[in-house]
């Protein structure tokens, strides 16, 4: 599992001029699934984005979590994070999930963060989105879940 996370002002996702969800303060996340993953991958990935200290305590350090200072999160599917460039010209994406594996497991991760008591806002599965953000900082972080298990 891939993700790309973003601290964020603000973040909003539209489909067909249609606002489907937007936050304020917190994280803008992608999220790619990899075609061997499992509940396992998102249980990491839910709890290690949902832990990371990225934003600044009184002492200006990134000490504090998004739990920590109450913000929310927009989860946005990205299978395009698996698209490999390496040959050619065109990405190759046979890496990324197909969508009926891939939706239960970016479901299973939305559950997850909301579980977790943070205030989750999503785009819509397969669907054409427009992204917007202000992106705080900026600070933007890469995590894959590949080799931690």
């Amino acid at each position: 599992m891939r993700s790309v996370v973003q601290r964020v002002f603000r973040a909003q996702v539209t489909i067909d001029g249609e606002l489907v969800g937007a936050i304020g303060t917190g994280l803008l996340v992608l999220v790619g699934i990899h075609n061997e993953d499992s509940e396992k991958e998102t249980r990491w990935m839910a709890e290690k984005i949902a832990g990371l200290r990225i934003f600044e305590d009184e002492r200006g350090l990134m000490n504090r979590s998004v739990v920590d200072i109450g913000g929310e999160m927009l989860i946005v599917s990205q299978f395009t994070l698996y698209g490999d460039c390496r040959k050619g010209r065109r990405p190759g994406y046979s890496a990324a999930a197909r969508p009926e594996t891939a939706e239960p497991l970016y479901q299973h991760f939305v559950q997850m963060i909301r579980g977790s008591g943070i205030q989750a806002a999503t785009g819509r599965f397969g669907a054409m989105m427009q992204v917007e953000l202000v992106n705080d900082g900026p600070v933007t972080l890469m995590l894959d879940s590949a080799g931690t298990f």
